[in-house]
């Protein structure tokens, strides 16, 4: 069985750049994107969207499809994520589902705090 879950790199333009939204989860100890399981008679593009507004508020927009990660979660499991770019358009950043923090940062700064090496590849896809 292989575990089907979503989710996205919520994308904003700045003056100074790109800047891409992490978010921490206490749980893992881990800075990451949102994600989650998808859930039953959803699509992965829905799962994406729905997981990124539970954990940071915000409502998305899906833009290109970004690498797909596959690994063994906490319990063994096969897991394989698919993911969006994601454009803003609407909502709040708060995180109280899953997440205790969530940051705004750089591709550079992204890249030095991510915790899985995985991750990297998206944050290489959203940047030119």
């Amino acid at each position: 069985m292989i575990v089907r879950a979503a989710g996205g790199v919520p994308v904003r333009e700045t003056p100074s750049g790109v800047e891409i939204l992490l978010v921490h989860r206490p749980r893992y100890g881990d800075w990451t994107f949102p994600k989650g399981k998808r859930e039953r008679g959803e699509t992965d593009e829905e799962c994406a969207l729905r997981e990124v507004h539970e954990e940071t508020g915000l409502v998305c927009e899906l833009d290109e499809e970004l690498p797909s990660t596959s690994y063994r979660d906490a319990r063994g499991r096969a897991k394989e994520v698919r993911y969006w770019r994601l454009r803003v358009v609407g909502g709040a950043l708060q995180y109280d589902y899953e997440v205790d923090e969530a940051r705004w940062v750089t591709p550079l700064q992204a890249e030095a705090l991510l915790t899985y090496d995985r991750d990297l590849a998206l944050v290489r896809a959203v940047t030119p």
